[in-house]
């Protein structure tokens, strides 16, 4: 099993286990507010979500399980590449974790797959997550507006990359 271990965190690779934990997170409103789905209603949301999840790690994608002392508390990663992001459960805002566990796995998507570049899509009023994304590196590539919709409300993105370093 692959796992990737930093001075607080574990990163591994998901599985059906975490299914509950991943609920807790995926119906949290707050931790939802900037992503590109409404808040999970149920486990019935979450396990088709995490069985995709899991297919795209296994199909060559980059999504990895963050856990804190024993605790999931996110995910990072690139289940899509080049495509980039990550989710941390908002009891854990605010503590580096985001920015901790980005930085190894951009280490570990530069160091084992070819990816020439990761890209993020993030809502202009994350402003927490478009920060921790400047710490990493990521530049502004463009924006748009009305992007998506989620619920009856329409979002815009800005577009980040970061190559992959020489």
């Amino acid at each position: 099993m692959m796992e990737i271990l930093t001075e607080r965190l574990l990163l591994r690779r998901p599985h059906m286990d975490d299914l509950d934990a991943m609920f807790e997170i995926m119906s949290n409103p707050s931790a939802m507010r900037y992503w590109s789905t409404l808040p999970h209603a149920s486990k019935d949301v979450t396990g088709p979500w995490l069985e995709r999840m899991i297919a795209r790690t296994e199909a060559g994608g980059e999504d990895l399980i963050i856990e804190h002392e024993g605790r999931v508390i996110g995910d990072v990663g690139a289940g899509r590449l080049p495509d980039f992001g990550f989710i941390i459960h908002p009891d854990y805002w605010g503590r580096g974790f985001a920015t901790e566990a980005s930085l190894a796995c951009i280490a570990h998507i530069f160091g084992n797959t070819a990816a020439t570049e990761l890209r993020a899509d993030v809502d202009p009023r994350n402003v927490a997550s478009l920060r921790v994304l400047a710490r990493l590196g990521f530049v502004e590539t463009g924006r748009a507006e009305r992007t998506f919709l989620l619920g009856d409300e329409w979002c815009d993105s800005i577009y980040l990359t970061l190559p992959r370093p020489d």
